[in-house]
């Protein structure tokens, strides 16, 4: 078979045995650094793209893309939704009255948002039915004075469907014994379990129930929530539809402005880190210059005599860019098969070490999901193998040169 003199020296080179010993463990150590370079690149952006696929599609799927709300309440929910509903950009529409309070059993007490919305509505806007773990939003009926709570919430308070709950609201009610905050016992109806903080944070009641503890008339909402076609596009389109409606006291809300930080933190966070760890994979590439350098010296008589025998300088230049790049392919090839498999993995393997440590690394208490998210996407393995390979053809540029400008009778001055 035929083979081009510099791909068969330089291949040989990197493969190197007996007296050589030393030149194959440093053009191994190369491959190696590259390789956990790579790899760990492939796993992080993973992980990052992995938090951010979840705050879109679980806590941006609980939270309205955008609300249209009053500070009066609004008489004619219908109307306003049909209006809003003719917006391209709109999915779907549905009313909410929110409510801040908190929530105690049996001397426990918690800070809770509570949405009180219309179950049959609510379904085409959120995510809430698809993480019930106990009960249903259906039983959320008008009078019946019931409660959804999320995982969280039921494990603080030890409590299960059919417990009772207090809700104690921020507004002092004056009586014949004196000013008492407002309270309401409700009943828990049902239990839902999306993985993240609003498991913690968050509760539903009818939207009758809301308009009854806000002691509005029991057609009255404090607006309606919107789901759109494209969340990040949510800004604009909110205020669009604001500036068309007929009653102009309407007030447009989007989700940036209560998890905007945690997304622009996310995104923020995958740059930076991508950006380090590039470095680390730029770092691991250029280590094929000290390793070129050593076997540009070691090689020294190699050189003259092949110089000696014929070969051009841009032989003896390709033999040496053959051997570093035989290092970077193979380092890269290596570092991105086993950052795909790490990344495809990781969720499991985590979740294997929490059981086995007896220790949860995520709590919903603290981070906004209670597991380790990992989403793999080709561009970034494509990008990142790309970045690695091209970064170590540079580098094999410089050491090559030098041996080319290897003069024979300098070379061979003390042989």
């Amino acid at each position: 078979m035929f083979r081009p003199l510099p791909f068969f020296i330089g291949v040989r080179y990197t493969r190197a045995k007996r007296r050589n010993h030393f030149i194959s463990f440093i053009s191994l150590t190369s491959m190696i650094g590259l390789a956990l370079g790579v790899l760990v690149m492939i796993l992080v952006l993973s992980v990052m793209n992995g938090f951010d696929r979840e705050l879109r599609t679980r806590i941006l799927g609980m939270v309205p893309h955008a609300t249209i709300s009053s500070y009066e309440p609004i008489d004619d929910w219908k109307k306003v939704a049909a209006e809003v509903m003719t917006h391209k950009e709109v999915v779907a529409v549905a009313p909410f009255t929110q409510l801040q309070g908190m929530l105690t059993h049996r001397g426990t007490v918690q800070p809770v948002l509570v949405n009180a919305v219309l179950p049959e509505a609510e379904k085409d806007v959120s995510i809430i039915t698809q993480h019930m773990v106990q009960g249903s939003l259906d039983d959320l009926k008008s009078g019946d004075f019931g409660i959804v709570i999320g995982e969280i919430t039921s494990r603080r308070f030890g409590i299960k469907i059919g417990d009772k709950l207090t809700l104690v609201l921020p507004e002092a009610a004056v009586t014949p014994a004196g000013v008492f905050p407002r309270l309401k016992r409700f009943t828990v109806v049902g239990i839902f379990k999306v993985g993240a903080e609003l498991d913690g944070s968050l509760a539903l009641i009818n939207i009758e129930d809301g308009a009854r503890l806000s002691r509005w008339e029991l057609n009255q909402v404090e607006g309606v929530r919107l789901k759109l076609k494209d969340l990040f596009d949510a800004p604009r389109i909110a205020w669009e539809i604001a500036r068309s409606l007929r009653e102009k006291d309407l007030q447009p809300r989007d989700w940036t402005r209560t998890h905007g930080n945690l997304f622009q933190a996310i995104q923020m966070e995958k740059t930076m880190i991508g950006l380090l760890l590039l470095l680390i994979v730029a770092v691991a590439a250029f280590n094929i210059i000290s390793t070129l350098v050593m076997v540009v010296t070691d090689k020294q008589g190699d050189i003259a005599i092949l110089r000696t025998l014929g070969a051009t300088p841009r032989q003896i230049m390709a033999v040496f860019m053959v051997q570093g790049t035989v290092i970077g392919v193979i380092g890269t090839l290596i570092g991105g098969v086993l950052g795909v498999i790490a990344a495809l993995n990781v969720t499991t393997w985590v979740a294997w070490l929490e059981k086995l440590v007896g220790h949860q690394f995520l709590s919903s208490d603290v981070y906004f999901i209670n597991y380790l998210p990992s989403e793999l996407r080709v561009e970034d393995v494509v990008l990142i193998c790309s970045a690695a390979l091209i970064m170590s053809f540079f580098a094999t540029l410089y050491p090559a040169w030098r041996a080319s400008r290897t003069q024979p009778a300098e070379a061979l001055r003390y042989e």
